[in-house]
């Protein structure tokens, strides 16, 4: 038996299960960490023998007792939600001036909620039960829940893919915008407000706390980084991450009786044996984002199907162990920071397919057996795990770059885009407003074949391919010039470059680009489109092309007439035209 995949039952069509597939037995030094039944510090979901959760009032309520009791812990405000919510952190430090911070955050997605009652039990252990070492080099920043709106949204019913607690919060906030898609784009207040923390604490390390979806498997506390380490953006922080974070968390968290490893991404979790994917990411996540302002991020992902209690125990473990590791190597984190600061990247990957050969292989994948059965439900076969661990090699599917864009000297925005302008003010990525008219020879882009994507995230996202023209502009007064030679100048590429995926343009940003351009009467236009063809050999050459090329064009008059008039004059400035121009050259 190689795989999981060879023991889907052949000719049988067996019952459906009524309820999450069975959990493997488990026990580990961690459940050590557990505080009795009658300790007055015990936390809420301790309480309840991690049946539960505590509600956004409980765990204020519990961290106010926690700050009144302990010089180490400061609670305090820093935003509202959508709703009014306020957004705290925590703050467990012994004083001093510049210390480094590591900063960590629970519930992005609310109903994967382990970082918050990992952290509230590792808060109480370093104010009063003797852990209080672990603040020697650094400061915790702790954000127990950051998606609060989708928190207090609990019920049974979300993310029913996830053993425990018996009630969860939502994946989005308010308006429903899942938050850990917007670090780029900024259209949530939490969001915006998160991006302004991560600015002032400038952390030496980021952890994001999640739960997976996925297949069963042994492991049940993973952990990654943007690219998987391997498409990183920034080389040095990514190697910290790599070389130390990883196996000092690995080695901690296996001692405690846990059995950790690199998130593993599927493929297709219908087929395990197909593979887990490393690829690069984009701003638009917690860990991409950090890759691209150089600050080391770890995006946890415990394993659904664990039991609660034990995916908190070993939250708490690799939370322990990243302040180890973090105040050991502060001084060298701070030069991997400098390091990719101080690089200026001249080009952006911004497309990628699947490699057809795996860039590596996990010899003996601690997997979990499966059959499949006839689901009377969706009329196909369904998975059913069996709680049996089995091991097989797991291929590890890796990209190859199909689209790379060289970065310009800097990038310059039109006056009336002050929303953009103001969300490059949020990430802190710098830019000059002119103050006279100043005229310049700037590469202008125009869309072909744009399309509208289905609505995701508050956005129509549009994708398009692109023509670039270089030609004279004179920028208005109030115009912003972007220069891509600063520390954030790869993040301000990601966002501004067309062919970005987490580009504005590609969320959508620009919808007037799509709009049709103003029209007259035909007589007008026809008049005007002979006098053209007439006088213009170029224009002439290009029409006759276009009309023995596209038939549907040549039966088209009114399109014939559009298409004639786009190209007398100076044509419109706003149809399929990218408003944010390109400067490749000296000024």
């Amino acid at each position: 038996m190689t795989i999981p995949a060879t023991l889907a039952a052949q000719g049988t069509v067996p019952q459906p299960p009524s309820t999450l597939p069975p959990a493997l037995p488990w026990s580990g030094a961690s459940e050590a960490l557990v505080a009795k039944a009658d300790d007055p510090w015990i936390t809420p979901a301790e309480a309840s023998a991690f049946r539960t959760t505590p509600r956004y009032a409980e765990v204020r309520a519990w961290l106010a007792r926690l700050d009144a009791a302990s010089p180490l812990i400061t609670v305090q405000g820093f935003g509202r939600t959508g709703e009014g919510r306020e957004m705290v952190y925590v703050r467990a430090s012994k004083g001093g001036t510049g210390k480094p911070v590591v900063l960590v955050q629970g519930g992005i997605h609310a109903g994967e909620i382990d970082g918050k009652d990992a952290g509230l039990m590792l808060l109480r252990d370093i104010a009063l039960r003797g852990k209080g070492s672990l603040l020697d080099k650094v400061d915790l920043v702790f954000v127990p829940i950051y998606n609060i709106d989708g928190h207090e949204r609990m019920s049974a019913y979300n993310f029913p893919h996830v053993r425990g607690p018996a009630e969860k919060g939502r994946d989005a906030n308010a308006r429903n915008i899942d938050l850990n898609r917007d670090y780029a784009k900024l259209d949530a207040p939490e969001s915006r407000t998160m991006i302004g923390l991560i600015r002032s604490l400038d952390p030496i390390l980021y952890i994001d706390c999640h739960v997976s979806e996925g297949f069963d498997m042994q492991y049940d506390i993973t952990f990654t980084y943007a690219g998987w380490g391997t498409y990183a953006r920034h080389r040095a922080t990514a190697d910290w991450l790599e070389d130390r974070f990883g196996p000092a968390v690995q080695a901690a968290l296996t001692k405690a009786g846990h059995i950790p490893i690199i998130y593993p991404s599927p493929i297709d979790t219908r087929h395990p044996e197909k593979g887990i994917r490393y690829a690069p990411e984009g701003p638009r996540y917690s860990t991409g984002y950090g890759d691209f302002i150089g600050m080391p991020t770890v995006l946890v992902e415990n394993h659904m199907l664990k039991p609660y209690r034990q995916r908190v125990l070993g939250t708490y473990v690799l939370l322990e162990a990243a302040l180890k590791i973090a105040a050991q190597d502060a001084a060298r984190i701070a030069a991997a920071k400098a390091t990719d600061r101080a690089s200026r990247p001249d080009a952006l990957l911004t497309r990628w397919t699947p490699d057809p050969t795996p860039i590596g292989w996990i010899e003996n994948f601690k997997g979990v057996a499966f059959d499949t059965y006839l689901s009377p439900a969706s009329g196909r076969q369904e998975q059913r795990w069996l709680g049996k661990p089995v091991t097989f090699r797991m291929p590890i599917i890796g990209q190859r770059p199909t689209e790379t864009v060289r970065l310009p000297k800097a990038w310059w925005i039109p006056p009336a885009y002050d929303d953009v302008t103001e969300r490059l003010r949020l990430h802190g990525i710098r830019f000059e407003t002119i103050q006279t008219p100043r005229t310049l020879a700037l590469d202008r882009v125009r869309l072909i074949d744009p399309r509208l994507s289905q609505p995701i995230e508050g956005r129509y996202p549009i994708t398009a391919r692109f023509d670039h023209q270089v030609a004279e502009m004179v920028m208005p007064e109030g115009s912003v010039r972007v220069p891509a030679d600063q520390p954030l100048g790869l993040l301000a590429a990601s966002l501004l470059e067309p062919e970005s995926q987490d580009s504005f343009l590609a969320w959508g940003f620009f919808p007037e680009m799509l709009g049709p351009a103003p029209s007259t009467d035909a007589f007008v236009l026809a008049a005007l489109g002979e006098r053209l063809l007439a006088t213009d050999p170029a224009v002439r050459r290009r029409f006759d092309e276009k009309l023995r090329a596209e038939p549907a064009f040549a039966a088209d008059p009114d399109a014939r007439l559009a298409w004639l008039y786009a190209q007398a004059g100076p044509g419109h400035p706003y149809p399929l035209r990218y408003p944010i121009a390109r400067e490749l050259g000296g000024e």
